[in-house]
Parts: structure tokens; sequence; C-alpha cells
């Protein structure tokens, strides 16, 4: 057999051990974030169902509608905390988890570009003469391909940034609307 295409064989038998261990990182960090907001959501579903509780008990005990409905109303402020908590504690996860795909994504393209290149560079040494030009296109290629998903991660971040911002801002939002009303009704009692 030709020693370039052994070559060549043992690359791509090595690219697929390496695109599977990527896929299989990649994975298991994907479902470490997807088991901390079924935790997350677990948690909040358990103490909003007591918290619900311990209302609905506070309110059949009630003198009168007037009594309830203050009860009511007191709710409105921590509920509205707690909304803005659990926002801003999915927005950490989301980050986190996203972070980590990003940055083991980012590791396996550069580790797979050094590969490529490392074999072009290998194969480009035993290519007959006259060659060159179509060598310099397959490396002007890879670059680009490289180039290309460099811009698309720095784009993807962006975006994701500026969701994260803006579920932030949401979240204060709520809050600082929450705290106002609670207020402007505690002024008013």
């Amino acid at each position: 057999m030709n020693p370039a295409v052994n070559q060549l064989s043992q690359a791509t038998k090595t690219s697929m051990e390496v695109q599977l261990h990527a896929m299989t990182e990649l994975a298991e960090k994907a479902l470490q974030g997807v088991s901390e907001l079924v935790e997350l959501n677990m948690a909040t579903a358990k103490a909003s169902f007591e918290e619900t509780s311990a209302v609905v008990q506070q309110i059949l005990g009630a003198a009168d509608a007037q009594e309830a409905f203050h009860l009511v109303q007191a709710q409105a402020q921590p509920s509205a905390e707690k909304a803005a908590s659990y926002g801003r504690h999915l927005a950490s996860i989301a980050s986190r988890t996203q972070g980590e795909i990003a940055k083991s994504t980012q590791e396996r393209v550069a580790e797979t570009a050094r590969h490529v290149n490392g074999l072009i560079d290998d194969l480009t040494q035993k290519a007959p003469a006259g060659s060159e030009a179509f060598v310099s296109v397959m490396k002007a290629g890879i670059a680009n391909s490289n180039a290309a998903y460099e811009q698309f991660v720095k784009v993807s971040q962006t975006a994701f940034d500026n969701f994260q911002e803006q579920l932030h801002s949401a979240g204060n939002q709520f809050s600082t609307t929450a705290t106002k009303a609670a207020k402007s009704k505690k002024s008013a009692a």
C-alpha cells in the first residue's frame, strides 16, 4: 500500500476518534447543564408548592375578605424577588454551560486544525513536483474554514452575551417594579 494512503487512512481514523471524544465531551457538558436546570426547577416547584400551601392556609384562616386580600397582596414582592432570583440562577446555569461548551469546542477545533495542518504538511513533503498550487489552495481552504469558524464563534458569543444581558435586565426591571408596587401599597395602607 502507498505510504501516503496509509498515512491518510491513519489520520482519518485518528480524526474520527478525536471527533467522537469531542462529541462525548460536549454531550456530557450539555447533560450536566440540563441536570442543573432540572434540579433548579424541582427545587423551585417544591418550594413554590410549600409556600403556596402555607399562604392558602393563612387565607383560609383569615377573619374576613379584607384580611385575605392583604395576605394575597403581601405575597407580591416576595414572589417577584423569587422570580428574579430564579431568572438569575437560570442565566448562571446557561452561561456556565455555554462557556464550557464554547471552550471545549474551541479547543477541539484548534486541535483538529493542528492535526489537519500537520497531515497536509506531511503529505505535501511527499507530493510530486508541480502540485504546489494544489497544496496552496488546500491550505488556503483550511485557513478560510478556520477563520469562518472563529467568526461564527465570536458572533455566537456576542448573541449569547446580548441575550444574557437582556435576561438580566428584564429580571432587574421585574424586581424593581414589584418592589415599587409593594412599597406604594404599604404607604397607601
